[in-house]
């Protein structure tokens, strides 16, 4: 298992939908494994494959207290979303230094391929539940702040550029 770079934003591959997964196969095992690790190298609550350049429908998702609890997902998606709103400050490992507050569903429930191969369905809440939907944008080709307003996503990444060109090569 390896702690992978997470690729910077403006990288290409985090704008572009990642394609599905037919099987579930050692490979894909041992990519999410590589996901894991680098999530608890974050520290983080989340991470789909296009972070890590892998274009793939991926994805680990453990918001647990006591960690070592993540699930695996892929081709993960949304179901159900409840009405209640849930705000948490988000932010990623590609776009360091920033985040932002974003207002989403406080449950959902999603379907996903397990690491069995299994088409299971799952209902997340709280953390977990921001945590998925974080991830399914990034197998999007979207980021959390895409979910901004205009005038907020610009100061973010007008920000975030600053601190870029601040840090020591």
């Amino acid at each position: 298992m390896t702690v992978r770079r997470c690729i910077p934003f403006p990288d290409r591959r985090l704008r572009t939908a990642a394609d599905p997964v037919d099987q579930i196969t050692d490979e894909i095992r041992a990519i999410w494994n590589d996901m894991i690790d680098t999530m608890e190298a974050m520290p983080g609550v989340g991470l789909a494959a296009p972070q890590i350049g892998v274009m793939l429908r991926l994805a680990v998702v453990d918001g647990s207290a006591e960690r070592g609890r993540a699930v695996r997902l892929a081709n993960p998606e949304i179901l159900d979303a409840s009405s209640d709103m849930r705000a948490h400050e988000e932010a990623s490992p590609n776009l360091p230094g920033v985040s932002a507050r974003l207002e989403r569903p406080a449950r959902v429930a999603v379907r996903y391929l397990d690491e069995n191969g299994v088409i299971n369905r799952r209902d997340f809440e709280g953390l977990e539940a921001t945590s998925v939907q974080h991830q399914i944008d990034h197998l999007n080709g979207r980021m959390y702040f895409d979910n901004l307003s205009r005038a907020k996503r610009d100061i973010l990444l007008r920000k975030a550029r600053k601190m870029a060109q601040a840090r020591p090569s």
